[in-house]
């Protein structure tokens, strides 16, 4: 039994239950109001079943999500993974290509030297005969120039020559035709003397006959001479036109070998420097046709090698666009995943605040009623103490009844305490169980909106940390 109060007797006031005062209580409505309280407890226990089996349902969600993310994980690593391996061996790929292009470098630079040391071999030969060419060239013009001053001082000797047997000559023909004019100009004088002396003889009777053939002669004289005369006119000037041709021509002659020297000095001027202006092209036209050559050797090689890097680029490419449409689908399955988690995460802390604030208010509800209770338990036994007093007269049968109503009101009220203690225990377990998933998952208290709230009954800290019988171990 409780510990009685002093001074209970004369100071309690009765507590009023359903408008009839606990002090004037008969025993059939305090078994009515112990029914009523063994209602509620029964109620009351209902729900807290409620409340386990939603915080099971709760926990069960939360294990297939759980498993469900750690098989997208898995799966995302298993892409990863495939994705890094796939680019270590596109890096392997490339290293072997950028060690090939090396060979090939190193290849290209030793045939580029080698090409170079025969191009300046070649240079140097062209250039040595080129040399020889034009000493041969520098002598030929020299023998040329002297041919030439010979050829023009032969020339003016000739013409000197020339110019001397033809005044020679017309000497010569001027001294015979002098004689000959002398010659027949003796002879027609004395040609004519005869025809004097003839006609003298003849001068009475012939006078007009041999006046008239005498005119008639003179005027064939006169012709005949006049024909003569024009006749070595026209010899001397064709002589001098002869000899003015001759002059000409010559003249014509030393012009144009002059121009024929000039323009083989223009010609030896030109090939020389056309060719300083073909060393250059064709050096880069060797050079291009090896290049040429050794490309059309290799073509053939990077032909197929172009074959092969382009099926190996479009299977990498294909791969990679697989590995990129399930990156895509694994990210958008996260995101669903992702807003999955964090619905069930506020469902969870909506469920949380209303079974916290239904715990809550229950608790108030029940602290209130146990408080009542107390008091008008404490208040029975002050009563049930002065009822002892009066009813001594049969104390057997009064002590054993008002025993059996104190066992039972204690039992219901320990009842209640007990179940209040569960109900807080499992609370703050839950709680408990909240707050260790939170720090698994890396989420902050602070991000949750609200504190926590620890349910530990007035006056039963020793119950509340007793066990529940609700909490199981998180395995």
């Amino acid at each position: 039994m409780p510990p009685k109060k002093k001074g209970g007797g004369k100071g309690g006031l009765g507590t009023i239950i359903d408008g009839v005062d606990t002090t004037q209580m008969t025993r059939e409505q305090l078994e009515v109001f112990c029914l009523r309280i063994k209602e509620e407890n029964e109620r009351e226990r209902e729900e807290r079943n409620f409340f386990q089996m939603e915080r099971d349902k709760l926990r069960t969600f939360w294990e297939i999500t759980r498993n469900e993310l750690e098989e997208a994980r898995a799966r995302l690593r298993n892409k990863d993974r495939q994705i890094e391996e796939s680019a270590e061996k596109n890096d392997d790929e490339l290293k072997f290509y950028k060690q090939k292009v090396k060979h090939l470098q190193y290849e290209h630079q030793n045939n580029l030297t080698e090409c170079k040391a025969e191009a300046l071999v070649s240079l140097k030969n062209a250039q040595d005969a080129h040399t020889e060419q034009e000493k041969e060239l520098l002598k030929d013009k020299k023998n040329l120039k002297m041919q030439l001053r010979e050829q023009g001082n032969s020339y003016e000797d000739q013409i000197k020559n020339m110019k001397m047997e033809n005044e020679k000559q017309i000497s010569v023909a001027r001294s015979e035709f002098e004689e000959k004019a002398k010659e027949l100009e003796l002879k027609y004088d004395r040609k004519f003397y005869d025809l004097r002396v003839q006609l003298n003889t003849k001068h009475d009777m012939e006078i007009s006959e041999v006046e008239e053939r005498k005119n008639n002669h003179i005027t064939e004289l006169k012709k005949h001479h006049d024909k003569a005369f024009n006749e070595m006119k026209n010899y001397y000037n064709d002589i001098t036109l002869n000899n003015l041709a001759l002059i000409s021509s010559l003249k014509d002659q030393m012009e144009v070998l002059r121009k024929q020297n000039e323009r083989m000095n223009k010609q030896v001027a030109d090939l020389t420097t056309e060719n300083k202006k073909l060393v250059l092209p064709l050096k880069q036209a060797l050079d291009d046709v090896r290049e040429y050559k050794r490309q059309l050797q290799n073509y053939e090689k990077d032909k197929i090698s172009l074959a092969n890097t382009k099926a190996k680029l479009n299977e990498t490419t294909k791969e990679l666009e697989d590995l990129r449409w399930s990156n895509d689908a694994l990210g958008l399955r996260f995101a669903k995943l992702q807003e999955e988690r964090d619905e069930l995460h506020d469902r969870f802390v909506k469920a949380i605040l209303e079974v916290q604030q239904k715990t809550g208010v229950k608790n108030i509800l029940l602290q209130k009623r146990i408080q009542t209770l107390s008091q008008i338990t404490e208040h029975r036994d002050v009563v049930i103490g002065e009822l002892t007093s009066v009813m001594r007269q049969s104390p057997d049968r009064t002590n054993k009844n008002l025993e059996e109503i104190l066992t039972k009101k204690n039992a219901a009220i320990s009842d209640l305490q007990y179940e209040l203690a569960r109900v807080c225990k499992a609370h703050d377990d839950l709680l408990a169980t909240f707050e260790e998933k939170l720090k698994l998952y890396g989420i902050p208290k602070s991000e949750l909106g609200f504190t926590p709230l620890r349910m530990i009954p007035q006056g039963q800290a020793g119950l509340a940390r007793g066990p529940a019988g609700l909490v199981t171990q998180n395995k």
